[in-house]
């Protein structure tokens, strides 16, 4: 690895660049391996990559254009829900790598490279478990559409740390904690407890990883002499393209570190 790749941004632009879901999975761990083991030791200069190469499957379009996911007696739903959380997983493994290859060599510590390549080995962990799922399913990832909107999150924040800590892991993410229970009782009514303990250990996992930036926002904005809560309510307003939907999970996001004080009132201002 280390002669492969001479720097981690090199690495992560790598990861970036690879279009298969199993083999980008697979980079993703050999790539941190490298890196705790001191293989690879060099951050490198940052890096603006374009959008990850993608196979052709699964087609994608409109976020309304995506079929809808009822939960119900068919394996139907379960599938379209897993499949488009596998989805999700995928683009959250490409902005993990996307956020070191733009950002670590002005992080404030190394610790901070630790941190996201400890998340982004979780994703590909996650994308591995859906994975498996659908194909227990007889399904497989590619199977239906999917929509490129996730992305959108990176481009908008492709110049500033910031903007990107605020929000990927402090929204988006943070969205997952809202939603996850819900799915999971879906599932366990449905009686598919396999698909439920699989979402269980993901929403467990994304607990720390929000925290890990909210963590990462309050040190940047510590350096930068900025007061935490008033410039995450500055940025996500600027940059996030969409509205916070309640009803929060207000104890999820207490453990991940989101008090109430910084993200209500939100969801009736942005636009």
């Amino acid at each position: 690895m280390s002669a492969r790749f001479h720097n981690l941004t090199a690495a992560a632009l790598a990861v970036l660049e690879m279009p298969d879901p199993a083999r980008k999975a697979d980079l993703t761990r050999a790539v941190a391996g490298a890196w705790r083991d001191g293989r690879l030791t060099e951050i490198g200069d940052r890096a603006s990559p374009a959008r990850p190469a993608r196979l052709p499957r699964p087609v994608l379009v409109p976020p309304r254009a995506v079929p809808r996911r009822r939960i119900g007696p068919s394996p139907a739903g379960r599938i379209a829900l897993l499949h488009a959380l596998a989805h999700i997983e995928l683009n959250a493994i490409d902005l993990t790598w996307d956020l070191i290859a733009r950002f670590a060599a002005e992080a404030p510590a190394r610790e901070f490279c630790y941190d996201w390549i400890t998340v982004a080995v979780e994703e590909a962990a996650y994308f591995g478990l859906l994975s498996d799922r659908l194909a227990s399913l007889g399904a497989a990832y590619g199977d239906l559409p999917a929509h490129g909107g996730l992305w959108d999150a990176a481009d908008h924040t492709r110049d500033d740390l910031l903007a990107r800590l605020a929000v990927v892991p402090l929204v988006l993410e943070a969205r997952g904690l809202d939603v996850t229970p819900g799915m999971i009782a879906r599932l366990e009514t449905a009686g598919d407890r396999a698909s439920a303990t699989v979402l269980e250990t993901i929403y467990s996992d994304e607990i720390g990883h929000v925290a890990i930036g909210k963590g990462w926002f309050d040190t940047v904005c510590a350096a930068r002499g900025l007061p935490p809560v008033e410039t995450w309510r500055m940025l996500v307003r600027r940059h996030f393209k969409g509205t916070l939907k309640p009803p929060f999970n207000e104890a999820a996001r207490a453990r991940a570190g989101l008090s109430p004080a910084l993200y209500a009132g939100l969801e009736r201002t942005i636009c």
